[in-house]
């Protein structure tokens, strides 16, 4: 299965659908992404807070897959953000996955309360900067967030991994990340709870073409130009998230699915989570 590539602001290829490893439990996690990398998925997405950094790079090690040839992204959870804890932090994360270099890093939160994503990402600079992290990057970061970082920087983050699907569609983020030149990843792309999946709007486009609905939204998104990265545990349906290569959605099922927008979130608020800071 060949996934397209994005290119992002500093020139670095990310396969624009990949897999990802949110509530994999670790001990589920080697199995996981042994999978997917035999279905052809090539960019894995993890993150310190996850815990299973290091079943990802057992899977990675198994594979007999030349480096160069995968993408890896980990992220900085919120308790280590600060200049120094964010350089051991990233020490950990490379350690645990046996990496000499990871292809992308992202601060997990901004937690604009704590106010330490600017010393974190002055960090992250000199990871980028020292070579051991092929791109840097955001994740959550709302256009506010983002606005802050372009004045105390000039190293426009290449990706904000956020909450992105049907019923929360972020016309407005996505607009600025086009204007910036940062590339939108989803997390969440199928939103959690399910209603998503079973939308009708959505079940009688899946008809129409004989695909899942989980294939009709993933096509969605990547119509959209956007990097996508579903999870599963299951492998039928890790093989089904990746078959989304040979069809296409048309403009009336484009619109039909753009008139699904709620505004909802199924995950926290960027404003205001805070988990893990000060310890908690």
């Amino acid at each position: 299965m060949s996934v397209p590539n994005i290119i992002l602001n500093n020139g670095v290829s990310i396969p624009q659908l990949g897999f990802g490893v949110w509530q994999v439990p670790p001990a589920e996690t080697r199995a996981a992404v042994r999978t997917a990398l035999e279905a052809g998925y090539r960019s894995i997405d993890t993150a310190a807070a996850y815990e299973n950094e290091s079943g990802v790079g057992e899977a990675l090690a198994d594979s007999g897959i030349p480096r160069q040839d995968l993408f890896v992204t980990t992220k900085l959870w919120n308790r280590n953000q600060g200049y120094e804890t964010t350089l051991r932090a990233f020490d950990d994360s490379l350690a645990k996955l046996g990496l000499d270099y990871v292809d992308l890093y992202l601060i997990h939160w901004p937690m604009p309360a704590a106010d330490r994503y600017i010393d974190t990402w002055q960090a992250f600079e000199k990871l980028y900067a020292d070579r051991r992290i092929r791109a840097i990057g955001v994740s959550n970061f709302q256009i506010p967030h983002l606005e802050r970082l372009f004045e105390s920087s000039g190293v426009v983050p290449a990706v904000d991994q956020v909450e992105l699907h049907p019923y929360l569609q972020q016309r407005e983020l996505r607009a600025f990340h086009e204007e910036f030149g940062i590339r939108t990843e989803a997390w969440s792309p199928l939103a959690k709870g399910g209603a998503l999946l079973t939308d009708p709007v959505v079940a009688d486009i899946a008809a129409k073409h004989g695909r899942s609905t989980a294939q009709v939204v993933l096509r969605w998104h990547l119509q959209l130009g956007t990097i996508v990265i579903p999870k599963s545990v299951t492998p039928a349906r890790i093989r089904e998230n990746i078959a989304v290569f040979d069809f296409a959605l048309d403009e009336a099922d484009m619109a039909a699915i753009a008139g699904l927008d709620r505004g909802r979130r199924t995950g926290p608020d960027p404003e205001t989570f805070n988990l893990g800071f000060d310890g908690a």
